[in-house]
């Protein structure tokens, strides 16, 4: 049975326009997106911390119907002005994330926990720096976060509104990818992990998923594996590099030796094939006719990043 990769039918095309300077790569978007990690309630750890994803609708234009994590683009808004901040510097997370800035630091890392918050409810910050909020229910909430996902409000200015303190040390940066550079809608998307914060809870606050889920990295794995769930490349990735973790804290404390080299999908000729492959990741690798059909002739991949 073939497993479940994103694979859209005209890649191939758009390879080869790429390739002869028909088609000219637009430049990706920064976003981030969060495995937010919940442990096991038997107190036993035996099965690993479950993630929490959610399935995208199959209406959407990037990735309709594949299993994902909260994420989107980075708002250029939340670099403009510095935000009550916990945990690592700026400085400190802009040399992590290979920024230029701190500001550009920020504005990544808003994106995380925003996205967290506007997609599964659940919310990286507190009045102060050592506490998080434990209910985010209600009319005034629900207001400021449809306004958020709306764009009529920066998280920096939900912030400073809210009088809250980001918690950056709840976050770790786990890995960077990057849209092949032949897609129309690209992303430079970083990764995070963080664990779900305790008296909160997730729900599908996303207009763009029809199901949210508590999975298991192993189980959910299998089920693209077996051709059952759809995923795109570094979803599938992510979830490989979490089997080995008891709880989320071990997690969270393993993203510490993760790579955070961008990950790009290259294409090349060989032969009579076009072959598309992402350094590293040997088993999403494509094997496309040159010319003609659509159909790859080996088990592959899909598009990096997340969704905006």
């Amino acid at each position: 049975m073939s497993n479940g990769q994103w694979y859209p039918p005209e890649w191939p095309a758009r390879i080869r326009a790429l390739a002869s300077g028909e088609l000219t790569a637009v430049t990706p978007r920064r976003a981030a997106t969060v495995m937010l990690l919940r442990d096991d309630r038997s107190g036993t750890g035996a099965g690993g911390p479950s993630v929490h994803m959610l399935r995208r609708r199959t209406s959407m234009a990037f990735a309709g119907g594949a299993y994902a994590y909260p994420g989107g683009g980075v708002d250029p808004r939340d670099d403009d002005r510095l935000v009550r901040w916990a945990g690592p510097s700026l400085e400190t997370w802009a040399g992590r994330l290979g920024v230029d800035t701190p500001a550009e630091a920020q504005a990544v890392v808003c994106a995380a926990v925003r996205e967290t918050y506007e997609e599964a409810g659940v919310l990286l910050a507190g009045p102060a720096a050592d506490t998080v909020v434990s209910d985010t229910t209600g009319a005034d909430w629900e207001a400021d976060r449809a306004a958020l996902v709306a764009r009529e409000l920066s998280f920096a200015g939900f912030l400073e509104r809210r009088g809250l303190v980001l918690r950056s040390d709840l976050l770790a940066a786990w890995a960077r990818w990057i849209t092949p550079a032949f897609e129309p809608r690209r992303y430079d998307t970083w990764f995070f992990v963080a664990a779900l914060p305790e008296g909160q809870r997730t729900r599908n606050a996303s207009t763009e998923a029809d199901r949210t889920v508590w999975i298991r990295p192993d189980e959910a794995a299998d089920g693209y594996d077996r051709g059952e769930l759809l995923m795109m490349p570094p979803t599938v990735a992510t979830l490989r590099a979490l089997r080995p973790y008891r709880t989320a804290g071990e997690a969270l404390k393993g993203a510490e030796s993760q790579d955070l080299a961008p990950v790009l999908a290259e294409a090349r000729m060989e032969g009579d094939e076009l072959v598309l492959s992402w350094p590293g990741h040997e088993e999403f690798t494509k094997h496309v006719p040159a010319e003609g059909g659509h159909t790859p002739s080996a088990p592959g991949g899909g598009a990096e990043g997340e969704s905006a």
